[in-house]
């Protein structure tokens, strides 16, 4: 069974600007039903009503947000999963962001110390993800459990919806189980150009790569040695240290203080956990999802999942297709197949489709 979660909720707020921010990133908004994607990955944890830990692995300059967040989504729960959450889950603040392999060392290392034992059945989760129902989530999750407890790193793959460029592809091999949901990877692809995404589509061999896993914690670590050195190198220095000294944060448990996890990044390197072990390893396997499954990485994404986008009026005169998401009111005219986000004093106007733009704008506009 999965004992322990790692959820990853860094980043910048680059992709959703300008409604997202470095100070509020996309983990904290929330589509419909005022229920922060965040806040949502906390309640699918809870969902698999692990007996360990849930770790938060998140920025030093949103941590106090995280608290808020943790200690909100309790107050709309029942006594006992408010117990359960508040209960559970740790903020982990790093120091520098160094990409996921450090960020899921940490999350292990954390467990580790606070139970010592590296038997934990881990899964990771990101902070981003729309995912129902939750109990084929649950239902998929046990699978991956059953893969990782016999020794391999499981890659939650998603069938292809289209022949999308914005994603790595996993090739299936051989059928594991004999029940058609657990696969041997054969190998992984980088993002592709259109044309190949295309053939991969029509194939039916490859699957989008979730970015959602399922280890055990002595399986994580003997494979981190051996594929990527540099990083388990670099947190020598915390597997020899201390346990780190914790405080409360809103009434939620945080890390007050680990020198030792401070040290292993100024040393370690920014590597993706997918290059660190799931490309190298010879242990790889791919639970197919059955759930349905959206990374909320664009505009465009949000605004098909967004079905009350405005608080304010919008007015549109001859227009067709456009999604407006506005802290003031817009008026469009003669206009089709835009997105209009108006939020936190800036405007971003977008032709549908171009959400690949939208980081290049944001880097530029900073300047």
């Amino acid at each position: 069974m999965i004992t322990d979660v790692i959820i990853m909720a860094g980043g910048f707020g680059e992709r959703l600007w300008p409604a997202s921010s470095p100070s509020h990133p996309k983990q904290f908004m929330a589509v419909n039903n005022n229920i922060s994607f965040l806040q949502e990955s906390l309640k699918r944890s809870l969902a698999l009503n692990i007996p360990g830990k849930i770790v938060i692995v998140t920025r030093r300059d949103i941590e106090e947000e995280c608290t808020r967040q943790v200690k909100a989504l309790s107050g709309l729960l029942s006594k006992d999963e408010s117990k359960s959450l508040l209960g559970k889950t740790i903020v982990l603040a790093e120091s520098l962001p160094k990409h996921t392999s450090a960020a899921i060392m940490s999350g292990v290392e954390l467990v580790k110390k606070l139970t010592s034992s590296t038997s934990n059945t881990f899964m990771v989760l990101t902070s981003d993800h729309v995912i129902t129902p939750v109990n084929q989530f649950v239902n998929d999750s046990m699978n991956a459990s059953k893969a990782a407890e016999k020794g391999m790193f499981v890659c939650f793959s998603i069938q292809p919806a289209e022949a999308s460029t914005a994603y790595g592809y996993i090739k299936a091999g051989p059928d594991l189980t004999g029940e058609n949901h657990t696969f041997k990877i054969e190998n992984f692809k980088e993002k592709p150009d259109l044309q190949t995404a295309e053939e991969y589509l029509n194939s039916g061999k490859y699957f989008w790569n979730s970015g959602m896993f399922a280890f055990t914690g002595d399986m994580f670590l003997s494979e981190m040695k051996k594929c990527t050195p540099e990083v388990s190198e670099a947190f020598e220095v915390v597997e020899k240290g201390r346990k780190p000294s914790l405080k409360k944060i809103n009434g939620v448990t945080v890390i007050k203080k680990w020198a030792e996890l401070n040290k292993a990044y100024e040393k370690v390197p920014a590597i993706a956990v997918d290059k660190a072990i799931a490309e190298k390893t010879e242990n790889a396997a791919t639970v197919k999802a059955t759930f349905d499954w959206t990374d909320v990485g664009s505009w465009d994404t949000f605004s098909e999942l967004c079905k009350e986008p405005a608080n304010n009026k919008v007015v549109e005169i001859e227009c067709e297709n456009n999604f407006v998401y506005s802290d003031l009111p817009v008026s469009l005219c003669g206009v089709k197949d835009l997105v209009v986000v108006v939020k936190n004093g800036k405007v971003l106007v977008m032709k549908k489709g171009q959400s690949a733009l939208v980081r290049e704008a944001v880097n530029k506009i900073e300047e």
